[in-house]
């Protein structure tokens, strides 16, 4: 069901040689590339008739309006299941924790006597959140985008979902009702590429979306395509790919729940990667053993884990020891990281490169997703080695105030009208000179 690679005995190649070697899934955002762009142009020159064209065209629904009716909202929270809205305010809850602690504040640094720079956080004005429909159902993903968002002071918060035939043409309701409770009445029945080109452009008329400064949010390889195509006109926070799940176990960590934590990734998508990285071969045969009895007794077998447990993308890795394993968990960059090993917390604490780390036996990547006050918007595709989760900052923009004296221009002036000579660029030292008589003053 899950293929082995072995790297034992042998010392480990160094940077893309390790990454290589690695299991990981093909995810040709340029590829799509080509199939989004008419759909965003026509976005572009259409507005709303294109996205409602295309809601028709792939999600098999004729929409009227593309704004959700704030009494629908009112009405899925009112008929969502108390315990589901009863764990959704716990995961609210949490988040906000977090995600509250990250606000940076305003600091203001004396460079010299009467020179001063500032650096203030502001949030963007104005941003569309993305929360895929499909295969799933994801509340968790209005939590994990909207939370970091109010927390950063956004104004303006707008989010799209793809219509749901089944109900009548709106987001799925768990998702509707996700949304009143934190607050957000601005809603779209959208998805996939026109979504993103519908926040990118803005749409006029009654209930039209005006265009937003940041699109954020997981979606399917079209979504990622678009972010790609309007980034620049938009900011984003990530192309996201599959899902992955990296574990890296000694003998010590207990097969039930290894193979428990593969199968909860692989749940996601035929596409999703769930990899093993074990000194033990113990472990390894007994977490293959556990996969075949696990796996029968779940759900979504056919469709979705088993192509993901037998793709390219899984694997058990083998290695010599905890420090090679942590070789190449590096070099592999998880989305999510488990390390269930001999004194986990030293363990994790060597990490470069992972989206989001969990520690021990009892902090699950199922607990990330819902409930720990993390945020579950990651990294994949190794992308961690120069990228982070969402987060607080990912919704602020640092700006640096200057303020100076006169003394204290006067004491730099000669630098400044140096190095603007050493550019070739004589009318930035003149802008200096001018504002001295053009000539320069003496350093005190």
């Amino acid at each position: 069901m899950i293929s082995r690679i072995d790297l034992r005995g042998e010392a480990l190649p160094e940077g893309s040689a390790l990454r290589d070697l690695l299991p990981r899934a093909e995810f040709d955002v340029e590829a799509a590339l080509e199939k989004v762009r008419p759909i965003c142009e026509d976005v572009r020159h259409h507005g709303a008739a294109a996205v409602i064209d295309y809601g028709e065209k792939f999600d098999g629904v004729r929409l009227e309006r593309l704004r959700v009716p704030a009494e629908e909202l009112s009405r899925a929270l009112d008929e969502l299941d108390p315990a589901v809205r009863a764990a959704l305010e716990e995961s609210i809850r949490r988040a906000r924790l977090v995600h509250r602690e990250q606000r940076r504040t305003t600091h203001i640094t004396q460079v010299v006597p009467g020179g001063t720079v500032t650096e203030k956080w502001i949030p963007v004005d104005r941003v569309g959140l993305y929360v895929p429909g499909g295969r799933s159902v994801y509340p968790s993903s209005v939590v994990m985008n909207v939370v970091p968002a109010q927390e950063a002071g956004v104004e303006g918060v707008a989010i799209a979902s793809p219509p749901q035939k089944e109900f009548g043409g709106l987001p799925h309701p768990t998702i509707l009702a996700a949304c009143a409770l934190l607050g957000v009445d601005e809603v779209y029945a959208a998805g996939g590429a026109q979504a993103i080109a519908m926040f990118a452009y803005g749409t006029e008329g009654p209930g039209g979306c005006a265009p937003v400064d940041l699109v954020t949010g997981p979606g399917n390889i079209y979504v990622a395509a678009a972010k790609r195509l309007l980034k620049g006109r938009i900011g984003i926070d990530a192309e996201a790919g599959p899902t992955e799940i990296a574990i890296l176990a000694d003998s010590t960590a207990d097969p039930v729940h290894v193979a428990a934590d593969l199968i909860s990734q692989a749940e996601h998508d035929p596409m999703a990667a769930s990899v093993l990285v074990t000194d033990s071969e113990e472990l390894a045969a007994a977490t293959e053993a556990e996969l075949k009895t696990q796996v029968a007794a779940s759900k979504h077998i056919d469709d979705r884990i088993v192509p993901a447990l037998s793709g390219k993308q899984s694997a058990i890795v083998l290695v010599d020891g905890v420090d090679e394993g942590l070789r190449v968990v590096d070099a592999y960059g998880a989305e999510h990281l488990e390390i269930q090993t001999r004194d986990a917390s030293a363990v994790a604490d060597r990490v470069r490169n992972a989206g989001a780390i969990f520690v021990g036996p009892w902090a699950p990547v199922s607990l990330g997703d819902y409930c720990a006050g993390s945020n579950h918007v990651l990294p994949t595709g190794g992308c961690a080695c120069h990228s982070s989760g969402l987060s607080v900052q990912s919704f602020l923009r640092g700006v640096h105030i200057v303020d100076y004296t006169r003394d204290a221009l006067a004491d730099v002036a000669h630098h400044v009208v140096t190095l603007a000579e050493a550019e070739d660029l004589p009318a930035h030292g003149a802008a200096i000179k001018a504002r001295f008589g053009w000539k320069v003053p003496e350093s005190k």
